[in-house]
């Protein structure tokens, strides 16, 4: 197979992950709504399916959102490290610890965030179990691993950012930039 074809497969399975993450991540946030303003998370998410709970819904998708953004984000940190102008490359294995630190950050934002709401919303299921899937942990156990989880996401993705080599001054991107690349493009 050609580098070209095997980039544009790459490429395809990167939009394609990308994709399915961040409908899963809609998903979990509905779910999530569901909990916190209604008494609701039981009853069925799409009534195509009856038996498949809001709240089950919602912890499938969130599994979901964090494979599938972690393979994108590995996927388009390897593609950067590929181009000539971009950093240097750097081994499979840091692209893949800064996919899980950058997918880390964003789900666990929104499940503190999830979790406070629900806090102000009706404080009493902060010692309540999570799910009726699992009998541990509590949502406030959680919204605290939350909390740590975004603390070492964020060290360690602006460890990993500002150690990468660069291949020189042509190469060499203000901070920020890339963040606002990501979001235009």
């Amino acid at each position: 197979m050609g580098t070209s074809s095997r980039n544009n497969r790459n490429l395809v399975i990167e939009s394609v992950a990308f994709g399915l993450g961040y409908t899963a991540v809609l998903i979990w946030g509905g779910a999530a709504l569901v909990a916190s303003f209604t008494d609701g998370e039981a009853g069925p998410y799409w009534p195509a399916i009856p038996h498949l709970r809001t709240d089950t819904t919602g912890v499938i998708a969130f599994a979901v959102a964090i494979v599938s953004l972690v393979l994108s984000k590995y996927l388009q940190l390897r593609r950067r490290g590929d181009a000539p102008v971009a950093a240097a490359a750097r081994p499979p294995g840091v692209a893949l610890v800064q996919a899980v630190a950058e997918t880390a950050v964003v789900l666990a934002t929104g499940l503190v965030i999830y979790l406070s709401l629900n806090a102000v919303t009706h404080p009493i299921t902060l010692r309540m179990q999570l799910t009726h899937l699992w009998p541990w942990p509590s949502e406030g156990t959680v919204r605290v691993i939350g909390l740590g989880i975004c603390l070492a996401g964020v060290a360690t993705r602006r460890y990993l950012r500002a150690s990468a080599t660069r291949l020189g001054p042509a190469a060499t991107v203000p901070e920020g930039a890339e963040e606002k690349a990501d979001i235009a493009a």
